[in-house]
């Protein structure tokens, strides 16, 4: 399970259109389906493309609106139970509860989650408390006001009794673009990344990462771009500083269902034949989603 980060909006859609819709490591399927009883059915898998190991789960959710309840339970491949129980705006308005656990009975490992969300005008903070892992209480802190964005990240084992990781960031939010620089790893990784909206059809970003611990010297850098054709379909491409070229084309074929198609180039060994296998890569189709909604017939 993932602690809650620092991230404001603005790392959030750079980091989207960077890594999000460019699926060249496996092939997956996703179907949807939702009861008029407010309970609606997951079922997703993945194809690894270098291992060829196919990994899925089943998930069940209930969700009760009117008292802010939602409830999760799923189950994989690997013998995973997870559960997740969430409450929002009940006790208080912008107050959000939320607890998250797992179990793997074969494998004897079980952790368990609370979440404490709060959010108000200006302020976004959060808190989460991992109850077999130190135990170790995680919390951060968004401040805005007028665009900028202030933030901030602490974790504390009550065990050791000592800081164990730390982080900040800043930012700018407009309504066409955003700035945001990230000190990450106990200040010791530090990001840039900008995000703009250059028309209703086309949006473009890049992130910056210097790694002080880094073998390698220099800063990484990778650019990207994103561009809607129509309502139903639109494109990617984004490069990196090693010269490695991503394409992705993602069209909906009717409502609930989609299909992505990717495409990776070393840019740098177009013409080199590796004898450990391919240096690009194409996946076709990488994607499916089929989303269907029950009907209920009244008699």
């Amino acid at each position: 399970m993932s602690l809650p980060q620092p991230v404001p909006p603005s790392w959030k859609s750079s980091n989207d259109l960077l890594g999000k819709d460019y699926p060249f490591h496996g092939t997956s399927l996703e179907v949807k389906t939702k009861t008029p009883s407010n309970v609606a059915f997951k079922v997703g898998g993945n194809r690894d493309s270098k291992t060829g190991a196919i990994a899925g789960d089943i998930e069940a959710k209930y969700t009760d609106k009117k008292n802010g309840l939602v409830f999760t339970e799923t189950w994989t491949t690997s013998n995973a139970l997870k559960s997740q129980l969430e409450l929002e705006n009940y006790l208080a308005k912008g107050l959000k509860l939320d607890i998250a656990t797992s179990l793997t009975p074969d494998k004897g490992q079980k952790s368990a989650l609370l979440n404490v969300v709060y959010k108000q005008s200006g302020v976004h903070t959060r808190g989460a408390f991992d109850v077999f892992r130190g135990p170790t209480f995680t919390t951060d802190t968004v401040f805005g006001r007028d665009g900028f964005l202030f933030g901030a990240e602490t974790a504390y084992n009550v065990t050791e009794g000592k800081i164990t990781r730390y982080a900040a960031a800043i930012g700018y939010n407009a309504p066409e673009y955003a700035v945001t620089v990230h000190g990450l790893n106990n200040l010791k990784t530090f990001t840039a990344s900008y995000y703009h909206r250059v028309s209703a059809d086309v949006e473009a970003g890049a992130k910056a990462v210097y790694d002080t611990k880094a073998t390698t010297s220099g800063v990484a850098l990778e650019v990207g771009t994103k561009a809607y054709l129509d309502s139903a379909a639109f494109v990617k491409a984004k490069i990196n500083n090693s010269g490695v070229l991503a394409l992705g084309y993602t069209q909906a074929l009717r409502p609930g269902v989609k299909a992505s198609f990717g495409l990776a180039l070393d840019t740098q060994r177009l013409n080199e034949i590796s004898p450990t296998g391919p240096t690009h890569k194409l996946v076709v189709p990488s994607h499916l989603i089929n989303d269907i909604t029950a009907l209920h017939i009244a008699k």
